[in-house]
């Protein structure tokens, strides 16, 4: 968040189980939004970035995802969804780590 918010960018959060520790750590930064449910972290976001593999993020509605994001962008930390079936919904998708060789990365327009 932090290399985020440098180059000028608000962050909306979400994740029940650090929530109190992230209000105590940047209770002070303007530019992060902690969320109290899943869903009020997407409205006009650019992009939707996955760092956690909780399975109430495993199987997400993707068109309601699509619809309430500003760009059909996902960065996925955690390599939870298939990067064929996000292109094919029009998704620019970012696997974290996959690399191009694995099917990592597709991006569609």
């Amino acid at each position: 968040m932090e290399g985020l918010w440098e180059r000028g960018a608000f962050v909306r959060a979400y994740d029940p189980a650090a929530r109190a520790e992230a209000n105590r750590l940047y209770a002070k930064q303007p530019n992060l939004t902690v969320c109290e449910r899943r869903d009020a972290t997407l409205d006009g976001a650019d992009a939707l970035v996955v760092m956690t593999e909780w399975n109430e993020f495993r199987s997400p509605d993707f068109d309601a995802l699509k619809a309430r994001l500003s760009q059909p962008v996902i960065f996925d930390g955690r390599n939870l969804f298939d990067p064929d079936y996000l292109g094919q919904l029009g998704f620019s998708y970012y696997g974290i780590g996959r690399g191009l060789g694995n099917r990592g990365f597709l991006e569609t327009t």
